[in-house]
């Protein structure tokens, strides 16, 4: 699964590396904060490329923010949103909750890297010790995660027009991680390659064998892992020292496990 990752590039930023004209950023873009440990149910930046309204045939990409956590149009309760953060690629096109977001609404959800917790056969106290890892891309470029989105109507808010009527909320897609990345985690997320970007965001293509095609685990040597800090395992702890890698002498404050090789290429 894709449980935390680490966003935070400036709205500039992105509006360069995916081609979206500057007057289609979101104010509530410009309002977050770089955020080093990205949890589900926080605001996160997302491009959604969406019909003209003018032009039937023409679409228009926006930067924007969406909830963590896909609530389905036809939920009753947004709470449902919690238990879905991630869509497996092998079922996503049938499971109902995800079949129409997949088909009309998908987005790419820009990261740093993410994180995973490698399970070790140590244990304190009769529980398992768990590593967490920073996979991301080690020439520092967008990592690109593949992404659902729905909008949710609130009824209990009558005016439509208000903004709080509508709730966009988003998932992030996975697959079976590559056999090294395995050892710390068997799932990561699907990732969407720049000269892919156009087709994948495309809402007017919904042919479900071609866009599965487009989505590609990540190429041996496009990622780096490494050991991070415990203290990312609180959502309480944020800021850019969760990115800094463990030394060699191990030296979080609490003991680390032995786990795969601490700076490794993927």
């Amino acid at each position: 699964m894709c449980g935390r990752y680490a966003s935070s590039r400036a709205p500039s930023d992105l509006v360069e590396e995916f081609e979206i004209e500057a007057g289609n950023v979101r104010e509530s873009v410009e309002e977050l904060e770089p955020d080093y440990n990205v949890a589900p149910t926080k605001q996160v930046v997302a491009v959604v490329e969406r019909k003209n309204r003018e032009q039937p045939d023409a679409t228009i990409r926006k930067l924007t923010t969406v909830k963590w956590g896909l609530v389905p149009s036809w939920a009753k309760d947004p709470s449902i949103g919690n238990r879905l953060i991630n869509a497996r690629m092998e079922t996503v096109a049938e499971k109902p909750a995800f079949k129409k977001a997949f088909a009309t609404r998908r987005c790419i959800l820009p990261a740093d890297g993410y994180y995973e917790w490698y399970t070790a056969e140590e244990k304190v106290n009769g529980k398992p010790v768990k590593q967490p890892y920073f996979i991301h891309p080690p020439d520092g470029s967008v990592l690109a995660m593949a992404g659902l989105y729905e909008i949710w109507r609130d009824k209990s808010v009558e005016d439509p027009e208000r903004d709080d009527a509508w709730l966009w909320t988003c998932t992030v897609l996975t697959t079976s991680a590559t056999d090294d990345l395995g050892r710390i985690h068997d799932r990561m997320p699907l990732l969407v390659e720049r000269e892919r970007y156009d087709a994948w965001l495309d809402p007017l293509s919904s042919n479900t064998d071609d866009l599965l095609e487009l989505l590609v685990p990540a190429s041996p040597g496009r990622l780096e892992a490494y050991a991070v800090s415990k203290a990312v395992s609180s959502v309480k702890n944020n800021g850019p020292h969760l990115l800094d890698p463990l030394p060699p002498d191990g030296a979080d404050p609490t003991e680390r496990p032995p786990a795969p090789d601490e700076t490794t290429l993927f």
